[in-house]
C-alpha cells in the first residue's frame, strides 16, 4: 500500500513541475493569449512572412499574422492579421513586409493613416507593399552595372581630338 502512495506522490510532483514549466515557458516566450480583431491585407509577394510573424507599429508589437491564403481571383497572398483590442487602425493604414535583419525573419509594419474612419473586424488594408527578394535586388544591381559599362561615353573612355 505504501508503494502505491509513493508512486502517486511522485506522479503529482512530476505534474506540478510540468505545470510550472508550462507557465514559465508561456511567460518567457511572450505568447500572446489575448484575443483581438481580424483584418486582411493582400500582398503581391508575401515571401518570408509566416503565421505567427509580428505585426508592429513604430517597432511595437500590436498583433500577429494569423495565417496566409491565396486569393483565387487576384492570385495575391492575403495575410490575416489579429490586432489586439485597444489598437484602432484608420482605414487608410498601409502595411509593409520588412526584414528584422539580414539573416532574420520578416515582420509586418503598419503605418496608420490620417483618416477619421477606423477599420472594423473583418476590414481590409488596401495599401500594401512587399519587400523585394535579395536575389532580385542583386540581379537588378548586376544588370544595371553591366548596362552602364556597355553604354558609349561612360567614364573610362577618352575623347579623340
Amino acid at each position: 500500500m505504501s508503494h502505491n502512495v509513493m508512486e502517486t506522490a511522485m506522479g503529482a510532483v512530476v505534474l506540478a513541475v510540468a505545470g510550472i514549466f508550462l507557465v514559465f515557458a508561456m511567460k518567457t516566450a511572450d505568447v500572446d493569449t489575448s484575443a483581438g480583431y481580424r483584418v486582411a491585407a493582400p500582398f503581391a509577394n508575401a515571401n518570408g512572412l509566416i503565421a505567427g510573424s509580428d505585426v508592429r507599429i513604430g517597432g511595437v508589437k500590436v498583433g500577429s499574422v494569423a495565417g496566409l491564403e491565396l486569393d483565387p481571383v487576384s492570385y495575391q497572398a492575403v495575410a490575416t492579421l489579429v490586432i489586439r483590442h485597444g489598437v484602432e487602425l484608420p482605414d487608410d493604414t498601409s502595411a509593409t513586409i520588412r526584414s528584422e535583419s539580414l539573416m532574420g525573419g520578416k515582420f509586418l509594419a503598419l503605418e496608420p493613416g490620417g483618416s477619421e474612419k477606423m477599420l472594423a473586424e473583418g476590414g481590409r488594408i488596401e495599401h500594401t507593399q512587399s519587400t523585394p527578394d535579395i536575389e532580385q535586388l542583386l540581379g537588378q544591381a548586376i544588370f544595371s552595372m553591366s548596362q552602364s559599362k556597355s553604354e558609349p561615353g561612360n567614364a573610362g573612355t577618352t575623347a579623340q581630338p
